[in-house]
């Protein structure tokens, strides 16, 4: 079997939720790729002031999209960073965290747990679609503690995955990304992205990945990776004299942190086998044509797949598909509101009444 099926497979894994900040729909489709190497995380009540969102795009296998999608939330909320108010540098170590956890004997059998079968020579694990339900985060929250064992030594996975995620606390977005998913935020029907694609081209990338002793060739990292981040690819992440955010490929994330508005209608989470086939604008108004019909947000996303699925096999519209929509709830201005009430219930003075009485007097007199 090649990298496409002789046809596409369009049944699509979806899911709906909301509390009282805000309300999401997400699905995932395999297409017509021979396998599904998307993963998400959607967790609406991180904690009581807090949701979060993200998608992870694999390569050469899913088993690193599933890691990130059971633990990447799960560092972020128990970092001494996330519990000082930062979520900033929170999300940022938890990315890098990701490659610690899957070294060694433990990170070693976690992958092999998570994925189908083990490439004992190239480390490259690869797995059947998979949610990560099941693992809640606010049930308990993995130590992780470190493991000795026969395969200490082992220094984690050739195969690797994007990360986008989405942190919403309070009144502030905390957008964070390794790799071409992308995140966009839709604010009065115009596309802002909240994300860069990191591609290899990218000056800063580039530079990097020459420093590092890497280089590129036809678009792609030593020729292989179309990607100058990523959590994974451990291949390109062997120089021992350089830090995590300087090897040829890092999982160090770009941040933004946005502070919403009324403006604010929608954010959108999605991997690149939905921008290869629709530019940020183009999706946000394709969305918001969708909302005028369609409330349940899953089923917009679901639209958006079988618009953006190819006829046939090969170029655009054949990747895996993984697409989160969150819509923002407007709040109720709760002072306002009782100060109308308080107005309207209050008893009229003496003053008030006789200020009344006298200006009705003056209508009365000017109509006759």
């Amino acid at each position: 079997m090649g990298i496409y099926l002789s046809a596409p497979k369009t049944e699509k894994v979806s899911e709906d939720g909301e509390n009282d900040r805000l309300r999401y729909g997400l699905s995932s489709m395999q297409g017509w790729r021979a396998t599904m190497e998307d993963a998400h995380a959607a967790y609406p009540d991180l904690d009581r002031s807090t949701s979060f969102f993200g998608v992870y795009d694999g390569h050469g296998g899913k088993v690193v999209a599933k890691f990130c999608a059971k633990y990447l939330h799960q560092q972020v909320l128990k970092h001494e960073a996330y519990l000082a108010g930062d979520l900033g540098t929170s999300v940022q170590n938890s990315f890098l965290r990701m490659d610690e956890m899957m070294r060694g004997q433990r990170g070693w059998r976690e992958l092999a747990i998570l994925g189908d079968k083990m490439d004992k020579f190239s480390g490259m694990i690869e797995g059947l679609i998979w949610s990560p339900k099941g693992s809640e985060v606010n049930d308990h929250i993995d130590d992780w503690l470190s493991e000795e064992g026969p395969h200490s030594d082992y220094h984690g996975p050739n195969s690797g995955s994007t990360a986008c995620v989405a942190i919403i606390q309070n009144n502030q977005v905390v957008v964070a990304n390794a790799g071409d998913s992308r995140c966009v935020m839709c604010k009065k029907g115009q596309a802002y992205n909240l994300s860069e694609d990191h591609k290899p081209d990218l000056e800063l990338e580039k530079e990097r990945i020459l420093k590092a002793g890497g280089f590129i060739q036809f678009g792609r990292v030593n020729g292989s990776l179309n990607l100058a981040r990523a959590i994974g690819d451990v291949e390109f992440k062997q120089n021992k004299s350089l830090p995590a955010d300087k090897q040829i490929v890092t999982a160090n994330p770009d941040i933004k942190t946005v502070e919403l508005c009324d403006d604010d209608e929608f954010l959108v989470l999605a991997c690149d086998g939905i921008w290869d086939c629709m530019t940020s604008q183009q999706l946000v108004d394709y969305v918001r044509e969708q909302l005028k019909t369609e409330s349940k947000l899953s089923a917009v996303c679901e639209r958006v797949f079988d618009r953006c699925l190819a006829p046939s096999a090969g170029g655009e519209g054949c990747d895996n598909m993984t697409m989160i929509l969150v819509q923002f709830k407007k709040p109720v201005d709760l002072d306002a509101s009782v100060g109308e009430k308080i107005q309207k219930e209050q008893p009229l003075s003496s003053d008030q009444r006789s200020e009344r009485e006298t200006d009705r007097s003056s209508v009365e007199t000017e109509s006759k």
